[in-house]
């Protein structure tokens, strides 16, 4: 959509509220020149997780690993 910048301050909070409302971009134009008012996309928390290498080992291999060196006391 793209309106006048006189548009916009008649209508300003409504306008901005259809935008954020919508997701969809407003272009206002001034003296020959296009503004774009986006709204920001945040991005997903979730994609920010690395995936994880994970190895498997067997029963006998935990149970037979000495555990002394990566014990540490609560104090």
């Amino acid at each position: 959509m793209t309106i006048t910048p006189s548009k916009l301050r008649e209508n300003l909070y409504n306008i901005l509220d259809s935008v954020i409302e919508t997701k969809e971009p407003l272009e206002v134009k001034r003296n020959g020149q296009i503004l774009m008012i986006v709204p920001e996309h945040k991005k997903s928390r979730l994609k920010a997780i690395q995936p994880k290498k994970i190895t498997s080992c067997s029963d006998d291999e935990l149970m037979n690993t000495s555990w002394e060196g990566e014990w540490k006391p609560f104090i």
